[in-house]
């Protein structure tokens, strides 16, 4: 891409909270953007709009004229459906437009997308991100992206108004190779978090101690420092929730066929769902510990009895 930003007109398909952000930083990068959504009405929406996108009712309209079309929604099925279904971008973009998926979908949904897209004579990239709603708003995500070398030349300007790092990680499918195995240290990472907390709790420890102390130490991480604040509060709030974590989890067993021993990743899926059975819908990952709040109780009923 060789034109500067305000002469780039962009759709982006998808106004949840990383979605939504991500156009909005298109947006005040001074890209001209048009944003859809499958629900009307939706918060999202307005956030996008209040940094100057223009909403669509269609995916038709939002992406008329745009040489480059973004996605994020929840799932393969629901991406599969906005990408290649009817009514969807493959039947309606302008010929040799660059599509850029930043779900998480998996490697071997992309590379069929990416396939069915070249028959209708459109360019595909899988660009997943990490970074959580923190990195999506403050526009420093990681984004891991597979396909073509020129593809990516062309995208780079636009990934650079949303993350701190693009990097191209090999052919379609690569980038969603690479987003399994950053799901897999964030599940892993979840795990030491919960239980750092409930060892912290057991001996009477300020649990903002574990950020000002142990922050900047060997155990410091991302998770510590962007969500252990929120657990030392109880608040549960999504950044990312425990359902797309679910999802993404059983990503990992479809794409390896399950043959792989991944014990703590199998352990943390247990966890995540049990979390989700304490806590309800709609709770971030860092609601993990309400597991752990469980597992206790019921080991405690067990020694009394």
């Amino acid at each position: 891409m060789t034109k500067p930003l305000s002469d780039c007109k962009v759709a982006y398909l998808g106004m949840g909270i990383m979605g939504s952000a991500m156009a909005a930083n298109l947006a005040r990068a001074g890209a001209q953007v048009s944003v859809w959504n499958r629900t009307p009405g939706r918060p999202g929406i307005k956030i996008a709009e209040e940094a100057g996108a223009k909403a669509f009712d269609t995916i038709s309209g939002a992406i008329k004229d745009c040489s480059i079309i973004f996605s994020c929604v929840s799932d393969t099925s629901d991406v599969e459906k906005v990408l290649l279904g009817q009514g969807g971008v493959s039947g309606s973009a302008e010929a040799g437009a660059l599509v850029i998926d930043t779900s998480t979908i998996g490697p071997e949904v992309a590379k069929k997308i990416a396939s069915a897209l070249k028959t209708k004579g459109l360019r595909f990239l899988d660009a997943p991100v990490t970074g959580g709603d923190v990195g999506a708003k403050n526009g420093t995500l990681v984004i891991m992206v597979g396909g073509d070398q020129d593809d990516f030349n062309e995208a780079e300007p636009l990934l650079k108004a949303l993350g701190k790092s693009s990097t191209l990680c090999g052919p379609a499918g690569s980038g969603q190779a690479l987003k399994l195995c950053n799901q897999i240290l964030c599940a892993a990472n979840m795990l030491g978090l919960s239980e750092a907390y409930a060892i912290a709790n057991n001996f009477s420890i300020d649990s903002t101690l574990l950020l000002e102390v142990l922050g900047s130490g060997a155990g410091g991480s991302w998770a510590l420092q962007n969500l252990g604040p929120r657990i030392a509060k109880a608040d549960y709030a999504p950044g990312f929730r425990i359902e797309d974590m679910l999802k993404d989890l059983r990503l990992i067993q479809e794409n390896t066929g399950g043959e792989l021993d991944l014990p703590a990743t199998q352990l943390a899926e247990k966890l995540f769902i049990e979390a989700k059975r304490q806590g309800g819908d709609g709770l971030g990952t860092q609601a993990m510990p309400l597991a752990y709040k469980k597992v206790a109780t019921n080991n405690k009923q067990h020694v009394q009895r």
